[in-house]
């Protein structure tokens, strides 16, 4: 795939059509982390959330306890 830079504002860009966009998995206002190798390749990779362990648990807690009822009646 081929794409231009263009003239964003005072400074340059590409614009990143919707079918690449969805291949890539991102969206308007997602982080991505920019990397110049040797010989000027860059690559672009996104910045994907972490879930810390702990807040995680404390949300399956929250989860479970908030629908508690429909859980009993599901098993």
């Amino acid at each position: 795939m081929t794409k231009t830079i263009s003239k964003v504002g005072n400074s340059q860009g590409i614009i990143f059509d919707a079918a690449l966009m969805d291949l890539a998995r991102v969206k308007v206002g997602d982080q991505v982390t920019v990397t110049v190798h040797e010989g000027g390749s860059i690559v672009l990779t996104p910045v994907r959330p972490t879930l810390n362990p702990k807040k995680a648990a404390a949300a399956a807690k929250r989860l479970i306890k908030k629908n508690s009822q429909l859980f009993k009646r599901l098993s």
